[in-house]
């Protein structure tokens, strides 16, 4: 049933727009581009970036996560390897990105094949977490169900008694993912829901950059 107070919410949007003859000849450099203009606008969080995965028989699941790095070679974030997403990504390594970027009226869409960061890109960046994210990667049984909260910190308290204070090595099932891209979409809205959406996809040893109709 069609609920008319949600229907009715609407925005239009004006504040810019993206034609071909705008975008790079590569996808990196044009996303490199878009974050650039988004770390100028101060935005909150603007590497925020839902992660869908989907099991070998097709069901879907998604989650925010944050982007940590992104080159030539693709797009890394971190996570616990024993997580839903981690064993969905074991068995189904096809994946998306979604970007949002509300206050620039933009959307960046990413899809291709995940493949685990080398063991010493993973070893670097926990060992750069503070004090307390390294505590938790190791005392957080991440997607199981847990009795309460009061066993999360008793976890917790564990972990931190039995490394006293010495910083604790990277445990073996947690560490970085490369997400190394075959489409990505840049989403600009316009008004009257007339959006630019221009689509690079790798087409055997190439980029082909397409509009798409809003």
């Amino acid at each position: 049933m069609l609920n008319q107070k949600v229907a009715d919410l609407r925005q239009d949007y004006r504040k810019a727009s993206l034609s071909e003859s705008d975008v790079a000849g590569l996808p990196l450099q044009q996303f490199e581009k878009w974050w650039q203009e988004a770390i100028s606008s101060e935005l909150p969080e603007p590497n925020a970036m839902t992660l869908a995965t989907s099991t070998p028989d097709g069901r879907p699941s998604a989650r925010i996560v944050l982007l940590k790095s992104f080159d030539a070679e693709g797009f890394l974030f971190f996570t616990n390897y024993q997580s839903r997403k981690g064993l969905e990504l074991a068995a189904n390594p096809q994946v998306s990105l979604l970007f949002f970027w509300q206050e620039l009226e933009r959307q960046v869409r990413i899809e291709g094949t995940v493949i685990k960061a080398p063991e010493p890109v993973s070893d670097a960046y926990y060992l750069s977490r503070p004090a307390g994210s390294r505590i938790g990667a190791i005392a957080s049984p991440q997607s199981q169900v847990i009795p309460d909260r009061e066993y999360l910190e008793h976890k917790v308290k564990q972990v931190e008694q039995k490394y006293g204070g010495v910083t604790p090595e990277r445990p073996s099932y947690w560490g970085g993912y490369l997400v190394k891209p075959d489409m990505v979409e840049f989403w600009q809205g316009r008004s009257s829901r007339l959006h630019d959406r221009i689509r690079y996809s790798w087409q055997q040893d190439n980029w082909k950059i397409e509009r798409l109709a809003p």
